[in-house]
């Protein structure tokens, strides 16, 4: 089944009660048993509901995956597998990663006896260096988030692959399964902030793991269930909604960074482009071989690298509402270093190319033409 069906059928099926074409909202807590044991497949919605399990069997198709399993959030997702862990144990993973996660790292689970590594994950060469016995989880992002790094999925599954005892996680929610499919690479568990381009209208908060062994699909879903960090009725059922459209809003964002891409290399304010569909990007060739377009996130600095002109710009635009996330149908622009990954401290970004002036901008589905027009005029505003 091509892609473009999946996220129409995927997961889907006639409601049984009234053929219902649409997955109903069972907003229900609880389910009537037979007898202690005996039901109909749900016992009680922390531990199954019918509109999530209809969205979890959907995002398992999108991403070729045997399993998936929904959250409140994508760090509830996140939290789930660091479950997995023992104190002790030592988590790899790219130096730019997002803040939240990196918060999440650093101010709760290191106080658990857990250590984490943060390296260059572009080159494999600095994995190596790394790896001990204690190494549990390698944790990249690629397309990474700010800076936009691609990172070789398959390099990365190589280099661990004489290690059963190492689990590989990939964060897939800048490029989504449009543009790449991880699990096909060697990942073994897949990340969403289904709150971004899964859900793509900025209306829902949601996280999703897929995942293709039946035994770690098992380890999670005791962690989902036992902790509860689950998504209500009403978030999967605009979860499935916003899937269906996933495949076509997915080719305008990426229709749309071109031209924004090309835009931006004309104003002499703009000294890098951070987007892995530009040919000077580090790892364009990489980008071009495990995904299929190159996404409508991009990130930019300033030459002068002032944090003034960074807030002028990104508060005078229009069309581009200033607001954290991303992967809306509409377009957002934000201020990594003051919005969301201040949590990182300053030493760590500046080391890690994450300045003062670079700015965030998630390309939404809107006319180019307008948001470059707007793009334009916050510029001359800057200039003044």
């Amino acid at each position: 089944m091509k892609f473009g069906t999946k996220v129409i059928h995927s997961g889907l099926q006639t409601d049984p009660a009234t053929g219902a074409i649409i997955t109903p909202i069972y907003q229900t807590s609880t389910y009537v048993q037979k007898k202690p044991g005996e039901n109909m497949g749900f016992e009680y919605s922390r531990t199954k509901n019918p509109t999530r399990s209809a969205l979890e069997k959907s995002i398992a198709a999108l991403e070729n995956g045997k399993f998936a399993i929904c959250y409140s959030s994508g760090m509830g997702a996140a939290d789930a597998i660091i479950k997995l862990l023992k104190p002790g144990n030592t988590i790899i993973s790219n130096n730019d990663i997002y803040g939240g996660t990196y918060r999440m790292f650093e101010k709760v689970f290191s106080n658990f006896g857990l250590n984490f590594k943060y390296t260059d994950l572009t080159n494999t060469t600095n994995l190596n260096s790394l790896i001990s016995e204690d190494t549990k989880l390698i944790w990249i992002e690629t397309p990474s988030n700010p800076l936009m790094n691609i990172i070789d999925i398959g390099a990365i599954k190589e280099v661990v692959k004489h290690r059963k005892d190492i689990l590989l996680v990939v964060d897939n929610t800048f490029a989504t399964p449009v543009l790449q499919t991880p699990l096909d690479l060697g990942a073994d568990i897949v990340l969403h902030s289904a709150t971004k381009y899964l859900g793509g209208h900025s209306d829902l908060i949601m996280g999703a793991l897929i995942i293709n062994n039946s035994e770690l699909y098992d380890q999670l879903f005791l962690i989902t269930k036992s902790c509860g960090a689950v998504p209500g009725p009403m978030d999967c059922f605009l979860a499935l909604r916003g899937i269906k459209t996933l495949d076509v809003r997915m080719a305008k964002h990426c229709q749309n960074a071109i031209k924004i891409n090309e835009f931006l290399s004309s104003i002499e304010m703009v000294d890098r482009i951070y987007w892995p569909g530009r040919e000077s990007h580090k790892n364009h060739k990489i980008a071009k071989k495990q995904m299929r377009k190159f996404g409508g996130m991009l990130s930019f600095t300033l030459k002068n690298n002032s944090f003034e002109d960074a807030i002028t710009i990104i508060s005078n635009t229009k069309l581009f509402k200033l607001a954290e996330s991303l992967g809306g149908v509409e377009s957002l622009i934000s201020h990594p270093a003051s919005m969301t990954h201040a949590s990182i401290p300053k030493e760590e970004r500046e080391k890690n190319n994450l300045s003062d002036s670079l700015i965030r901008i998630s390309i939404g589905i809107e006319d180019a033409e307008d948001l470059i027009n707007d793009l334009k005029q916050a510029f001359n505003g800057a200039k003044r």
